[in-house]
């Protein structure tokens, strides 16, 4: 049978299963040299210095690609590694029209270390067409999604943007960090790159720093492996086995994610003490019909609001099995405050604009048993509200 003809959960579990032939090992190996022998002059066995490539690195890689139905995959030493890599498509001159509410390490990038290279970037709500048409330029090269959003969840409309994109030729690149290719496939949808954090769900323990990216075309293809092996921010080979490992199990992950997240944003629903909840799975949630269209579920994380700020320092002092910290995507509950942590770097002014204030935290829901987790937050928020009662919180 034809890998691809196989469902994504087989695919997912038999990673690297098949790959050494010489042995049989189910899991592939750690290939851990960083130069390999020439048979002779002008001979090579496919690989000769790591940056370039690598056994287990490349296992990985054209697993990613088939996972996104892409042509070719290029694992990175981080998240950000591979933003850094797509980016350097483009150069002076050169315009991107980008997700207003987006994740602040990407805003840092761009406008702190792009800008010095004449790059620029317009930010607007990539769902909406009219905006995206008054934003494009002569000199507008891509359309940078993130779908859903980090933190207020915003949805685009991937083939819909997608092909307004083509008929202006630009490309089209989806940050697809909250869905991943279990329940997301952007470049199905006429997307041309897909980049992912995948220390997040794909890792899915909290071990491991990575990012991947996935491309469309021979051209584009070609292009960012010269990018990625000049720029040499690439994965090692030990990381990029812990990350097939993660990605094994990311099925029964996000399917436990997902779950744990709806039951959680209803219980937050009727809550007296939040007075909004952001979960693309909710069925008045903005998008929500656009999300079902073009994904087969949701993703774990989601965000709420508070209906007083001074909530927030108790609340987050008061959680126990949920964690006070940053990321996500991971099998333990973390819960951050994205106004002072993932998104400091965003001016005030664009952050209050698109929603992200001073009473909104971003929970990133685990696969620990639902009640528990509903238990915990409820303890939580009980606390914090009687602590603002008593006058204890400024």
């Amino acid at each position: 049978m034809d890998d691809r003809e196989l469902k994504i959960e087989s695919r997912l579990a038999q990673i690297g299963s098949i790959n050494d032939p010489k042995t049989g090992a189910v899991n592939f190996p750690i290939y851990q040299a960083t130069a390999f022998r020439h048979p002779r002059l002008g001979q090579s066995t496919g690989f000769d210095y790591i940056r370039t490539t690598n056994p287990t690195r490349k296992v990985l890689e054209e697993a990613a690609a088939q996972l996104e139905s892409g042509d070719a995959g290029f694992a990175c030493a981080s998240g950000m590694a591979a933003l850094q890599t797509i980016f350097s498509l483009f150069g002076q001159g050169d315009h991107l029209i980008v997700s207003l509410d987006l994740y602040g390490g990407t805003y840092r990038l761009l406008e702190r270390i792009l800008s010095k290279f004449g790059v620029t970037a317009t930010y607007v709500d990539t769902n909406d067409i009219d905006a995206l048409e008054q934003s494009r330029r002569e000199n507008t090269k891509a359309v940078f999604i993130e779908t859903p959003t980090n933190p207020l969840m915003m949805i685009t409309d991937i083939e819909r943007v997608t092909s307004w994109a083509k008929r202006h030729e630009l490309l089209t690149i989806v940050d697809n960090t909250l869905l991943t290719p279990y329940f997301q496939r952007p470049l199905e949808l006429g997307a041309d790159i897909v980049i992912h954090s995948a220390t997040k769900y794909l890792g899915g323990h909290n071990d491991v720093l990575a990012g991947l990216i996935v491309t469309k075309g021979k051209e584009l293809s070609e292009e960012m492996a010269f990018l990625h092996n000049s720029i040499g921010a690439v994965l090692s080979p030990s990381d990029s086995y812990q990350l097939m490992k993660g990605m094994k199990t990311l099925a029964l992950r996000m399917e436990r994610h997902e779950y744990n997240s709806l039951k959680i944003a209803n219980y937050l629903l009727t809550h007296p003490a939040v007075a909004e909840v952001f979960h693309p799975g909710l069925a008045d949630h903005p998008g929500h019909d656009i999300q079902s269209k073009q994904s087969s579920g949701n993703t774990g994380i989601f965000s709420f609001k508070v209906t007083d700020a001074r909530y927030v320092e108790p609340l987050l002092r008061h959680i126990r099995l949920i964690a006070f910290a940053e990321s996500l995507g991971g099998v333990e509950s973390l819960m951050t405050y994205p106004a002072v942590q993932t998104h400091a770097d965003i001016p005030l002014e664009i952050r209050e604009a698109v929603g992200v204030d001073d009473r909104l935290l971003r929970f990133s829901v685990g696969i620990e048993h639902a009640d528990d987790l509903i238990q915990d937050l409820g303890q939580a928020l009980e606390a914090a509200r009687r602590e603002v009662e008593e006058g204890n919180v400024e």
